[in-house]
């Protein structure tokens, strides 16, 4: 091979070797461009994976906008709000507070002791009562079960003050209370169960609607807030003429009926 046959061929060959190059440079650009924009998508798509996450956390929750509802008041109410529900004849000179939460289980074993002799004594004058509701065990154990609940006997009350008493009763009956950590009163389905055993409330459509629709959920809010801002400490608590009724230990609610008509009849007389 000549001198110049082995130059042309050394260029040839450098030429092939430059052209080679940029075809690899080419593809390694286009390779770094593809990753540089799935990297982009990726973070992309993981900021509005983000964004929509936080939008989602931000939403209020379902009780949170029932804050901002038309307030239905229940038949049978006075007061700011509604939140006034004493039962009881007119004529009546005392009237007993009673502050529940329907979660509450020491309320529950309350109302299976001494609720029929409280119905008794409102039935027969001896003093109005009034209820006043809470649902701070929503707050405490986390759940909905004594916010639903309250919206539910407002609906009860809508009805009658019997079918309200009534369904009080059933509501923390041994039957039907749950234990304080399972939330079973946040299934509509469930409060309309225990209903249909209360006689003015079994398959009672409007009822039933009421419960579903949430119509007096705000007004379940609203009498929260009257617990919240009172002097009960916790529940049940009983309160006439602005003070506490305890039991022989001198600090919580009476838990017998002896117990309890002592702590009425002495607060009777004062």
């Amino acid at each position: 091979m000549s001198k110049r046959n082995s130059q042309a061929a050394k260029s040839a060959a450098r030429e092939r070797l430059r052209v080679e190059r940029e075809r690899q440079a080419k593809k390694a650009k286009v390779r770094r461009q593809l990753i540089v924009a799935a990297s982009v998508v990726g973070v992309l798509a993981a900021a509005g994976g983000i964004g929509y996450a936080v939008v989602q956390a931000n939403q209020p929750d379902y009780w949170e906008s029932a804050k901002d509802a038309k307030l239905v008041k229940p038949a049978n109410t006075s007061g700011k709000n509604g939140t006034t529900v004493v039962i009881g004849e007119s004529d009546a000179k005392k009237t007993l507070e009673l502050y529940e939460d329907p979660r509450c289980p020491v309320c529950a074993s309350f109302e299976q002791t001494v609720g029929k002799t409280i119905e008794k004594d409102v039935e027969d004058g001896k003093y109005k009562i009034r209820f006043i509701g809470a649902s701070f065990l929503d707050r405490n154990l986390t759940g909905e079960g004594s916010k639903n609940a309250l919206s539910a006997l407002g609906a009860a009350l809508n009805v009658s003050p019997d079918a309200f008493l009534a369904y009080k009763g059933a509501l923390y009956s041994a039957e039907y209370h749950p234990e304080e950590t399972d939330d079973k009163f946040k299934d509509d389905a469930y409060l309309i169960k225990i209903a249909n055993t209360v006689d003015a409330l079994k398959n009672n459509k409007e009822f039933q609607a009421d419960v579903k629709d949430g119509t007096y959920d705000k007004w379940a809010l609203e009498m929260s807030d009257v617990f919240d801002n009172s002097e009960a400490q916790g529940t049940p608590t009983l309160m006439m003429d602005g003070k506490k009724l305890t039991g022989s230990d001198g600090q919580n609610a009476p838990m017998t009926v002896d117990e309890f008509n002592t702590a009425v009849d002495a607060a009777l007389k004062a």
